[in-house]
């Protein structure tokens, strides 16, 4: 039996939704299961959480326990601080899960675990969850805060399903699949979900960089778009090899100009000179990669990567990228 390492660091799950698509429903049910997991939520201050008094065995404090050991606290202030707060408790929960507001743009909150070094060595980012509204999303596209929370998402809860017709929904979902190629999206009523799709999902582990469907990959740039959204995904699928330093000075250049209109980056390359991938993700300005693990003997060395922004020039991206290739 191989015993998976005991890390220390803590997962962590962000939620995220507009107002009324079900946030609250997924959390109380992430916090109801019998997962076997220990789960401490933070909740934002303006969710009113809903949560049966029932269940909870001192809300006096800032954080309460629950009597299945989940633990539950409200951000009244910093959320660096309420974590500090959480992890004197750290013996206590196995994942947490942090609620954003629905009128909150997710961006600022992941970014937290890609800045402070503390919060790096402590949590770990597992996915950013967005739970949409299948029948009112088409009510919410001119917000910024419900595209965007698309745009950041590993996982897409498409909600509410039950209300929609079925060609309105496979609409929905090639929308979604446009705006962003690297969530794993579910149908689902009453956000109703296994938890393992949910919890544990990996989705900021460089070593999983792109598991997104070759399909997306292939097709992908080549089609248009047939609406003129403002968040698209731009795939890049490259053979042969990309000189380390052009590449270098491209991506730090496009960050530094466009990082505001770059929600999530991922990608996969093969660097001139190195035997190893190279794997990279990026969120707004911040990025992250690092050489991974050797080709194997049946890949093909190529170079995947995926944008997701907004008013991205697909044309442009992969002109840029293909004078860094030796």
């Amino acid at each position: 039996m191989v015993t998976a390492e005991i890390s220390n660091s803590v997962p962590v799950t962000v939620l995220t939704g507009y107002l009324g698509a079900g946030k609250t429903t997924l959390l109380n049910r992430i916090l109801t299961h019998e997962h076997g997991k220990k789960i401490a939520v933070i909740v934002n201050e303006f969710g009113e959480i809903g949560i049966d008094n029932q269940l909870v065995i001192d809300a006096d404090e800032e954080i309460f326990e629950m009597n299945n050991g989940c633990i539950c606290c409200t951000v009244r202030g910093d959320l660096i601080r309420i974590i500090g707060n959480l992890m004197k408790r750290r013996h206590k929960f196995d994942h947490l899960v942090i609620e954003t507001t629905g009128l909150a743009d997710p961006g600022p909150v992941i970014q937290t675990f890609f800045v402070d070094e503390d919060m790096k060595e402590k949590l770990e980012l597992d996915a950013v969850v967005t739970v949409v509204d299948a029948k009112h999303i088409s009510q919410h596209w001119d917000a910024d805060e419900a595209v965007e929370q698309i745009a950041f998402a590993d996982v897409v809860l498409l909600n509410k399903t039950d209300l929609v017709e079925l060609a309105d929904l496979e609409e929905l979902e090639k929308r979604i699949r446009s705006m962003n190629a690297i969530a794993k999206i579910y149908r689902t009523q009453n956000a109703e979900l296994e938890m393992e799709a949910l919890l544990g999902v990996k989705a900021f582990d460089l070593e999983r960089a792109l598991e997104i469907e070759p399909e997306f990959l292939e097709h992908h740039h080549d089609h248009d778009h047939d609406h003129d959204d403002s968040v698209t995904s731009v795939a890049i699928v490259e053979p042969g090899s990309v000189d380390g330093e052009k590449l270098n000075t491209w991506l730090s250049g496009l960050l530094q100009t466009k990082g505001p209109d770059i929600f999530r980056m991922k990608g996969i390359l093969n660097i001139a000179g190195e035997s190893d991938r190279f794997v990279f993700q990026g969120v707004h300005m911040l990025f992250e990669g690092k050489p991974d693990r050797p080709w194997k003997a049946n890949e093909t060395p190529k170079n995947e990567l995926v944008f997701i922004g907004r008013n991205l020039d697909a044309a442009e991206l992969k002109a840029n990228f293909l004078a860094c290739k030796n």
